[in-house]
């Protein structure tokens, strides 16, 4: 789930932090650059790992500022495909179930990667999964809050770079409190995943009790190792003395 991501950047220090120590000092100013963003094909970045090489420091003219260029790791949020993760349901809608991990909100369940059948609950605002059993079918409600454990399956990368003004834009004024260019904000990363079924889950479940037998067994073969052991060690000194 998370990663530490080499990378190199240029940090200016200002002539004000020069009496800190330099390593401080570059490592408020990466954090001020990178935590909490997301880095295009990289991730959202979380803090800081360590520092792995520093360059020489330059002063230009016309800025008192230091100028160094950094190698450092990076810790950052980037499951890999088929990563089960833990979160809680945020909200429902037509698009699907919206999970969030409490440092990150944009993971999406679409419709189609639910446990199914499912349907979607106008008036309640949820998804419910049509649990089929020999007495009939039972509504089981994804409620905000619950916890719900899924499987990443894809992820989406949008680049939100600053772009000039569209023709429309500039033609037209936009009104108060519209977003700019009409459109819809989208998030710059976004996971895809899909709930687990509960075949997966009856696998997972039997998988870990079929460990915990084996190392019962294990525990109980090494008891018995040391039991007949001790038992051939009692009989060999029985022997002696007589």
């Amino acid at each position: 789930m998370f990663v530490a991501v080499e990378m190199v950047d240029t940090v200016r220090i200002p002539p004000w932090n020069f009496q800190r120590q330099f390593n401080e000092a570059i490592a408020e100013e990466l954090n001020k650059k990178l935590a909490n963003k997301v880095v295009y094909q990289v991730g959202l970045c979380i803090c800081l790992y360590d520092i792995t090489k520093l360059e020489d420091s330059y002063i230009f003219p016309g800025d008192g500022a230091s100028h160094t260029k950094v190698h450092f790791r990076y810790v950052v949020f980037h499951p890999f495909l088929d990563e089960i993760l833990v979160g809680k349901i945020k909200y429902c809608s037509q698009e699907g179930v919206h999970v969030s991990l409490g440092f990150f909100d944009d993971i999406v369940i679409p419709p189609e990667s639910l446990q199914q059948p499912a349907k979607f609950d106008e008036a309640e605002q949820v998804w419910v999964w049509e649990y089929e059993t020999d007495e009939g079918a039972h509504d089981l409600y994804m409620d905000q809050g619950e916890d719900i454990r899924f499987r990443v399956t894809d992820e989406v990368f949008l680049d939100t770079s600053p772009t000039g003004p569209s023709a429309a834009a500039t033609d037209t004024p936009a009104a108060p409190g519209a977003e700019e260019g009409g459109q819809k904000k989208e998030a710059p990363y976004t996971l895809l995943v899909r709930r687990r079924s509960l075949i997966e889950h009856r696998l997972i479940s039997h998988y870990k009790r079929l460990n915990y037998y084996c190392c019962e067994f294990n525990n109980f073969k090494c008891l018995y190792t040391a039991y007949v052991t001790e038992l051939n060690c009692t009989g060999k000194l029985t022997q002696n003395v007589q």
